[in-house]
């Protein structure tokens, strides 16, 4: 197995599949008929007001602050589910309606965790009002560092890395914000891309530090780089049982696929 090889290949198919990326973003697309949280009028509604980074960039930051321990789907569901609520998604509106987005929380349960994401939904809107002066644009204006992304979404209550990397990389790579570099948007703790790491050989153990540091080995300029390509493996060839090896793009490369490894 040549890893040069294979950190190449994946690197070029994540570019690839970062070109057929455009907004507007399907935040939906990877939703089966199985799965079914709510009507395709609702779901478009939702999309609408995710992609208007222009009028709702907190939209964008709120959704990515309720994704934890829930499907990110229904996490991205949450603002529209708000917004219908309110009446509205202007950032003054949600500054003057607390009371009733508690409320809300409480009634509906759009999260498994939402008292705890009620807190975080609040002081997210707080913060935007107090730190970027109520637009939560400013947080990645002016072509800043990753770094700098990756800090300010850190510095939100209920952010942890995880969900803080998700963010930059999302809009680095389907918003297409500008940004002086990619070197600090880690790779994703998700279970198809620890799976394909492992098998590939780069880790041992699918623990989220082993695979942080071996995607910043591997391509320290942009180690997050590797969602895409090895995401994708994960879903559609590199299963956890039975894994179809003959179709896998990666079936040259890679010693699993000749049986020299245990799944």
């Amino acid at each position: 197995m040549n890893n040069e090889k294979i950190v190449k290949f994946l690197i070029n198919r994540s570019r690839k599949l970062e070109e057929e990326l455009n907004p507007p973003i399907d935040f939906f697309r990877y939703l089966n008929e199985k799965q079914k949280i709510a009507d395709k009028e609702e779901l478009k509604e939702a999309n609408t007001l995710l992609n208007d980074l222009k009028n709702y960039p907190h939209a964008f930051v709120l959704a990515c602050i309720m994704d934890r321990q829930i499907k990110a789907e229904k996490a991205w569901l949450i603002p529209h589910k708000v917004s219908m609520e309110l009446g509205g998604f202007e950032f003054l509106r949600l500054l003057s309606e607390s009371s009733k987005i508690e409320t809300f929380f409480e009634r509906e349960k759009p999260h498994r965790l939402y008292k705890v994401m009620t807190k975080n939904f609040c002081a997210a809107i707080q913060k935007i009002h107090d730190d970027y002066e109520d637009n939560a644009s400013n947080i990645w204006e002016n072509n800043p560092k990753s770094g700098a992304i990756v800090r300010k979404f850190l510095e939100f209550e209920g952010v942890g890395p995880k969900i803080a990397t998700m963010a930059a990389n999302i809009l680095v790579r389907e918003y297409k914000i500008p940004m002086a570099d990619r070197n600090c948007i880690d790779i994703s703790s998700d279970a198809h891309v620890k799976r394909v790491f492992r098998r590939l050989g780069f880790i041992k153990n699918e623990t989220d530090y082993e695979l942080t540091y071996s995607a910043r080995e591997l391509n320290p300029q942009y180690p997050g780089i590797f969602d895409l390509s090895c995401w994708k493996i994960g879903r559609d060839w590199c299963r956890p049982k039975r894994p179809d090896c003959n179709n896998c793009d990666l079936n040259r490369y890679c010693s699993s696929s000749a049986g020299q490894r245990n799944y």
